[in-house]
């Protein structure tokens, strides 16, 4: 008898390992303190870290001044793509603002990430870009843009 419970249990695990992961590279985006109407636009990376492919069912956000955008497209295992959320930095003041993620990962259907900051009018000025980051932003909003028009057309 116990060795069945043991082989149960040790079957149960095997069934558990395998199936699709999701992992974020951050839960909570700090915008810091930013002037009105700044870019609102961040990006958080989803990785599936399972081995099997892994599917953003929605992303939806609290309120109407966040607008997340995301790919329904397959995450394959060990791959990764980004969730791009905008939030509307013509309103004044503080926010902290929640997107529930709904996937296929049987373990955590219902994940959360928060964004948060400041909008102020005497925020310091940004500092710009560095090449490589102007470089980096550009095709991940390029990415994002095919992502999203693709995602409208299904």
């Amino acid at each position: 008898m116990k060795k069945l419970i043991a082989g149960i249990a040790l079957f149960g695990t095997f069934a558990l390992a395998s199936a699709q992961t999701i992992t974020f590279d951050k839960t909570t985006f700090d915008y810091g303190t930013i002037k009105p109407s700044a870019d609102g636009t961040r990006f958080f990376t989803v990785t599936n870290t399972g081995d099997k492919p892994l599917i953003l069912s929605n992303v939806k956000p609290s309120c109407g001044c966040t607008t997340p955008e995301f790919s329904q497209d397959p995450i394959m295992p060990g791959k990764s793509a980004k969730i791009k959320v905008g939030y509307n930095t013509a309103i004044n003041g503080p926010f902290n603002k929640m997107i529930e993620v709904f996937s296929n990962d049987p373990a955590n259907s219902r994940s959360v990430i928060y964004i948060k900051g400041n909008v102020d009018a005497n925020a310091p000025e940004p500092k710009p870009l560095t090449a490589a980051e102007q470089k980096a932003a550009a095709k991940a909003e390029k990415k994002a843009a095919k992502l999203a028009k693709k995602a409208a057309a299904k």
